[in-house]
């Protein structure tokens, strides 16, 4: 099947460009933009996503409660966002061209569905007297094109099988053929997907395909559209690149440091927005000696992975705020028992149930403190969604090296969101290196990696501690390695139930000095962008990492004494972080949530830091970063 013309109309060359599909959750807004994104990655270019979930899960239809959205910026150059504000709004009704209008640029393009707004779509979003906007000349600082995509969709599909709703469903297909077209895109991708996906279905594939040429072939045959885009491939380091989201990048990290440690991965988890596509994409690679178990409840999913990780595999769980939270007690054991264990918490809107599909950064405090007693947790946090891969990989190997849970932080906003991965080799990746304690019968007792495993009965001393303060990992079933386990307080060295209070003292602070050692492994702290002393350095963590980079670096072209550190490893922090925050006259803290970092550095470092707080579901912009920058920097 033919998908594409001869280039018959004028091509402008754009060099980035920032593209937002919004409609009903049930129009395919969210295959539409993923669709593109993977085309404009496989094409070259740099990308960063931003999909916007309804919160209900059944909305009603045309409400702007219902609204999805798919944010996509691709471009020649370097992309560190999705973007501000878009150049093209693609919308399927009159409530998606309201609640994101507000974000299209000045003079920016507007494609309509015409079908969307009619009178009750209009009432439905809300419009007084149900005014339409497409008509009713409010939209005159915009380029507005409005394209009836139901009825050129209908049109293309006559003579198929399908009823009428089942034809409408293709419209998004028609509007990626379009887009495909407007920015010099071929539909081969898309066109394998579908065959892929309808292999069974060959009325829907033949059904999908042709509204997807339709859409192709429109903008080329229509005298409405007299210019179509190009956006040359970025100058991108050579390797094999894929498309890749925050939850897969958690994922396959994971995935790489069982491997890299020699075991089988064990994944215990509960369904909870926006962490279940690790679950998806963990049960795909049952080859690598992956397990996964979807249990009736949190403390299930966290207690079974304690169990796979006791009897020898790396036990993993993840949630998001709430399903965190029940977590706690289990995760207060792991931490008694001194076991690895990977916890991932991709954070949403709280607190309660809260905003479910919406991204917050508001759980730093519950995985620092969160839980009963003296229970210090090493908090890792990933900055991008390949940044997911590097530090669900660290995750593994602090756990697995220091015997110790770990908690590894993301949020809605990249676990959800993609970019292009240049994925590593097995070779480049270090080896992961656990303390396993293996019984040899054919020496007749252990092989022990340290010399005083044994009391001088002969007994196996399951909390004697190396030099960074490690106990052994002496899996169950071996002879001559019993010993105790349960979360109750446990003697030094022995593991005996233990009620003295000078021990119990004694193994609080051998378990927290174990956990401040870790620092020692931290590479040194890495200035992102700026000088190294100066006026102003704005310190991040997480997923702001691509709106405070765009930031400070529009900064230093103004000339400002602006410099930018993103920082991972939220607890212990780095041993150099301190003596940088003292090079610098002030510190802004950019976070989404009412100031977590900035009184934790406070507290640790005694600066005066500054936060530029965000509480609203929604990522930063680059542009309210600089504002904030700029308001700090008067004198």
């Amino acid at each position: 099947m033919s998908t594409t013309l001869k280039k018959s109309k004028p091509v402008e060359t754009r060099q980035n460009v920032v593209i937002l599909f919004a409609g009903d959750s049930g129009d395919g807004i969210q295959l539409t933009g993923s669709q593109f994104t993977d085309t404009n990655a496989l094409f070259g270019n740099d990308v960063s996503t931003f999909p916007n979930f309804p919160a209900e899960i059944r909305a009603p239809q045309g409400t702007l409660a219902g609204v999805s959205g798919y944010q996509l910026h691709f471009g020649s150059v370097e992309i560190f966002t999705p973007g501000d504000q878009c150049d093209v709004l693609v919308v399927m009704n009159a409530a998606a061209l309201k609640a994101n209008l507000g974000k299209l640029k000045k003079g920016g393009t507007i494609i309509a569905n015409t079908d969307g707004f009619d009178k009750k779509n209009l009432r439905l979003a809300g419009y007084i007297d149900e005014a339409d906007p497409l008509t009713d000349g409010s939209l005159v600082n915009f380029q507005l094109h409005s394209v009836d995509v139901t009825k050129l969709t209908r049109t293309a599909l006559e003579g198929t099988s399908l009823g009428m709703k089942e034809k409408d469903r293709c419209k998004n297909m028609f509007i990626l053929g379009f887009i495909n077209w407007m920015y010099s895109r071929e539909n081969a991708l898309t066109e394998g997907f579908l065959r892929k996906k309808f292999s069974k279905k060959p009325d829907v594939l033949d059904a999908n395909m042709k509204a997807l040429v339709a859409g192709y072939n429109y903008g080329e045959t229509s005298e409405t559209f007299t210019t179509r885009f190009e956006v040359k491939a970025a100058p991108m380091p050579k390797g094999t690149y894929r498309s890749i989201t925050g939850n897969q990048g958690t994922a396959l990290g994971l995935i790489a440091g069982a491997q890299k440690a020699k075991l089988d991965l064990f994944y215990g988890s509960y369904p909870i927005t926006p962490a279940s596509d690790i679950l998806h994409e963990l049960s795909r690679h049952k080859n690598f000696g992956v397990v996964t178990f979807q249990a009736e409840d949190e403390i299930a999913a966290i207690s079974s992975a304690i169990g796979a990780s006791y009897g020898g595999a790396l036990g993993v769980t993840a949630s998001s705020g709430p399903g965190i939270a029940l977590k706690t007690e289990a995760m207060g054991l792991a931490f008694m028992l001194e076991i690895p264990l990977v916890i991932v918490n991709v954070q949403r809107g709280g607190p309660s149930t809260g905003l479910p599909t919406k991204t917050e950064q508001a759980d730093l405090w519950q995985a620092v403190h969160g839980r009963n007693g003296e229970a210090p947790i090493p908090v890792l946090a990933a900055s991008t969604p390949i940044d997911c891969f590097d530090m669900a990989f660290e995750a593994v190997q602090i756990a697995l090296e220091h015997m110790t849970p770990v908690i590894l932080l993301t949020d809605g906003y990249i676990a959800n969101g993609s970019e292009p991965w240049r994925f590593p080799s097995s070779k480049d990746l270090p080896e992961i290196k656990p303390p396993v304690v293996i019984a040899s019968d054919d020496e007749g007792g252990v092989k022990r990696s340290r010399a005083d495993l044994h009391d001088a009965s002969g007994n196996f001393l399951p909390y004697a501690r190396d030099e960074r303060g490690v106990r052994p990992w002496a899996l169950p079933g071996q002879a001559g390695l019993q010993h105790r386990i349960g979360g109750i307080e446990k003697q030094d060295k022995t593991g005996n139930i233990s009620y003295d209070p000078l021990n119990h003292e004694l193994m609080v602070r051998l378990r927290a000095e174990k956990v401040a050692r870790i620092a020692d492994r931290f590479k040194p702290i890495r200035i992102d962008s700026g000088p190294t002393e100066g006026e102003l350095l704005i310190l991040g963590w997480g997923s702001t990492y691509g709106a405070v980079r765009t930031a400070a670096l529009q900064l230093q072209a103004e000339g400002q004494s602006v410099a930018h550190v993103h920082i991972r490893h939220m607890f212990p922090f780095n041993k150099g972080l301190g003596p940088l925050l003292k090079k610098y006259k002030k510190v802004l803290v950019p976070e989404m949530n009412s100031g977590q970092l900035r009184q934790m550095l406070r507290g640790e470092f005694l600066v005066d830091a500054q936060g530029l707080n965000k509480i609203q579901g929604m990522p930063f912009t680059s542009e309210e970063i600089r504002a904030g920058a700029l308001n700090l920097l008067k004198p």
